[in-house]
């Protein structure tokens, strides 16, 4: 069964599970989510906790010890397995299935890990386990939940953000919601009355919002270039290397060009299906490829291998400024006319 982080606490209200796997990309959301079963498992009398990490190193052994050394006056007990950035090879994988065999009503089983791939959500062990317990996803909300998502966690702390509070707050800690949980807590602090404006917001927080070029990317699929621009300058004074971003650009114009070329003889959806579009990015591909035509595709990527040239011979010159006019180029139904933009023909 799968649920999002934030409804597990409601979940451990009516019932807790033999084993939880809690896996995802917000460290704020995994941490959060494995503190409150913990919490949770030590009410229902499972005092004892075990910890392992599944790597060459774990003793398969002692974590079924725990298991099986019980008696009628053991404790009930948490046994933890975090799951590493390298994930889960084969040998590990068929213990973990052996694990769940060895499971019983006074084990309570934790796995805790980064964002699961799909091959890892296909694996047996996963299927196994996600099959008995809970699978609780801890993803970073995305722009368009993120309002939602803060306008929860204030209704926690007793604060009243306006609108353009909410709106301001989601901005300012995109990407970042260890930050946002940290200004929460201090504008509590702050105004007891709960209230939460633009005025109290800019006089008591600074910005916390960290981006990524999948953001930046994101935003350029969605055809939105004021959103682009924004995390665009975030990057560069972040000091995220260029060519990092002209990559980035340059896979995802490959990508167009095979799925418009095929659109010619295939459905949009056997194509997706092919190329493994995830199904939360398919609007943001059709989208841009009805505002796309081969001949701007053609020019974006002269343009991409400019600035590529540029940033490894002229040191002197900032290639901000292309990277900038294409994203306005990318986002735009027609082509863009920059005059300093030198492969405009």
């Amino acid at each position: 069964m799968r649920i999002f982080a934030d409804k597990l606490v409601d979940q451990l209200h009516r019932q807790l599970h033999s084993s939880y796997l809690v896996f995802g990309n917000e460290p704020l959301l995994v941490q959060e989510s494995r503190d409150a079963i913990i919490a949770t498992a030590k009410m229902a009398g499972f005092d004892e906790k075990h910890n392992f990490t599944i790597d060459n190193q774990i003793n398969w052994n002692e974590v079924y010890d725990c298991c099986q050394a019980l008696s009628l006056f053991s404790s009930r007990q948490i046994i933890e397995l975090e799951v590493p950035e390298t994930g889960i090879n084969a040998a590990a994988s068929k213990e973990l299935v052996q694990l769940t065999e060895s499971l019983h009503a006074d084990i309570l089983l934790l796995i805790v890990g980064s964002k699961l791939t799909k091959a890892q959500e296909n694996a047996k062990w996963f299927k196994t386990l996600n099959q008995q317990g809970v699978w609780v996803s801890c993803l970073t909300p995305d722009i368009q939940r993120l309002p939602q998502f803060i306008q929860n966690r204030c209704r926690k702390l007793n604060l009243k953000p306006d609108a353009q509070a909410l709106q301001m707050l989601a901005q300012w800690h995109e990407g970042n919601l260890l930050a946002l949980a940290q200004s929460l807590e201090k504008l509590a602090l702050l105004y007891s009355d709960g209230d939460l404006n633009l005025v109290r917001i800019e006089e008591s927080l600074s910005r916390h919002n960290h981006f990524t070029p999948f953001h930046w990317m994101d935003a350029l699929l969605a055809g939105k270039p004021k959103r682009a621009q924004r995390i665009l300058r975030q990057l560069e004074l972040e000091g995220i290397e260029p060519v990092i971003l002209l990559r980035t650009f340059q896979r995802e114009l490959n990508l167009i060009t095979k799925l418009k070329s095929e659109l010619s003889h295939t459905s949009i959806g056997a194509i997706f299906d092919k190329h493994r579009i995830w199904q939360s990015k398919r609007p943001l591909y059709s989208s841009t490829l009805q505002r796309l035509e081969f001949a701007q595709i053609r020019r974006l990527f002269r343009g991409l291998n400019k600035a590529e040239i540029s940033t490894k011979t002229q040191y002197d010159d900032s290639v901000w400024p292309l990277i900038a006019q294409l994203s306005l180029e990318f986002c735009s139904a027609t082509p863009a006319i920059f005059p300093d933009l030198p492969i405009q023909r």
